[in-house]
């Protein structure tokens, strides 16, 4: 963090707090508000939470494009930490990614629709082969082979054996 002091007082006081960060090794450190996308303030919470998961209070955690940006090896590492962190929290993610749903005690899909001429959207809670079957859409795209399926109940399997 780097403080400063206004010219003149505030309501707040007279110190200005900008958080840095710097986004990879040999980078200098920059306003974190000027860097960080979306994602990445996402991941910067994951991180901050992990590490804070013992001493708050708060309940709830609700990550939303968590996976903007990332994929393979690290979605994998996000998808255990956010296991870490649902150990004292009740984790909400919205992800596109495998890996990260993958990791899921409860995978709810969301559907939008439009009827009469307005959107509507749906929730429900996919059943373990139900969410295997997503798993694999979300590999495979529009085809999805029995190489696929396997490969997303592979997934799942190993989800479980990480938790």
């Amino acid at each position: 963090m780097e403080f400063t002091q206004t010219e003149d007082y505030t309501l707040a006081g007279r110190d200005e707090a900008e958080f840095l960060i710097s986004t990879n090794p040999g980078e200098p450190l920059k306003p974190l508000g000027q860097v960080a996308s979306g994602g990445e303030l996402s991941r910067i919470m994951l991180a901050i939470k992990t590490v804070m998961a013992e001493s708050d209070e708060i309940a709830t955690l609700i990550f939303d494009e968590i996976d903007s940006g990332i994929s393979g090896r690290t979605a994998q590492m996000v998808s255990e930490k956010m296991n870490l962190l649902a150990k004292s929290h009740q984790i909400i993610c919205i992800t596109h990614l495998p890996q990260i749903a993958s990791m899921a005690d409860s995978h709810f899909l969301i559907e939008k629709s439009v009827e009469h001429q307005s959107t509507v959207s749906r929730i429900r809670r996919l059943a373990e082969e139900d969410s295997v079957e997503e798993l694999a859409r979300m590999l495979g795209g529009v085809e999805i082979t029995d190489a696929v399926r396997n490969n997303a109940r592979e997934m799942r399997t190993m989800a479980h054996m990480k938790k």
